[in-house]
């Protein structure tokens, strides 16, 4: 069976402007299935509606990461900002059931160079157990995404094996990976083995070309006919997130990696 990909609003369609506006782009391009990574500058009714109108599922958002345009990517690993991490976990679910979204992926934050790597890792554990206990209640599955340190060097959470470490500790089905083979390659390379051994603790998968992150065919350094073909008989049946930055000036002239590498819509 094919692996379906679902078109990311956060980096697809820029040309387009508003989010609200590349949710009709999407379904004209031809996808049914959408990631919303950053819906929180239109309000969620209006979210809702438009995917309705567009009849598009939305299977994915993060974590509303506080004022990302001044470089927040959230706060679930800083100490003394537990009752912030709360607060925005409880409107990012707001978001979640009105757009009726299974998936949610935590922006963990950036490191505090006044606390430990321990009060960072405690705090974090603490913070994502805490999680765990709503994404249960809500029917979400909580995600984890390890971010390279090229594209993201404060960002807290940036190797595979604290992510699994993570996973082990909290031991929930409502705690998995994100499983972004762009971070991959930069952080550990290696990447037939690593989905191999990653594939099992994984529920979503996003691709792009390293290093530009650009799309999947584009030049860069993986074959991505292989990746996806590895992911398959890796076992995974899950989504493939498209979240890459198009080299082409129209989106749509960017989308012929998919039917090449056996994806569909």
């Amino acid at each position: 069976m094919s692996l379906r990909v679902c078109g990311n609003l956060g980096t697809l369609f820029p040309e387009r402007g508003a989010l609200i506006e590349r949710v009709g782009a999407a379904k004209k391009a031809g996808f049914h299935l959408v990631e919303v990574p950053m819906p929180y500058h239109e309000t969620s009714e209006a979210l809702a509606t438009e995917l309705q109108l567009q009849q598009l599922e939305a299977v994915l958002i993060n974590t509303d990461p506080g004022n990302f345009e001044a470089g927040e990517m959230g706060c679930a690993c800083q100490p003394g900002k537990e009752a912030q991490f709360k607060a925005s976990l409880e409107k990012s679910l707001m978001y979640a059931k009105a757009m009726n979204v299974s998936m949610m992926n935590v922006n963990v934050g950036k490191r505090q160079q006044e606390h430990t790597e321990e009060e960072h890792n405690a705090t974090l554990e603490d913070n994502l157990r805490y999680a765990v206990t709503l994404f249960k209640r809500h029917d979400i599955v909580g995600l984890i995404e390890p971010k390279n340190i090229y594209t993201f060097p404060e960002y807290f959470l940036n190797d595979f094996e604290q992510a699994v470490a993570l996973l082990f500790k909290i031991d929930s089905p409502h705690l998995r990976l994100l499983l972004d083979v762009f971070h991959l390659q930069l952080i550990c390379g290696n990447v037939t083995r690593n989905i191999e051994r990653l594939i099992p603790y994984t529920a979503h998968v996003q691709v792009s070309q390293p290093p530009l992150r650009s799309e999947p065919g584009s030049a860069g350094e993986l074959d991505y006919a292989y990746v996806l073909a590895k992911l398959k008989s890796a076992g995974y049946k899950g989504y493939i997130g498209a979240e890459y930055v198009p080299s082409t000036a129209k989106t749509e002239d960017s989308l012929v990696w998919i039917k090449k590498c056996g994806l569909i819509f």
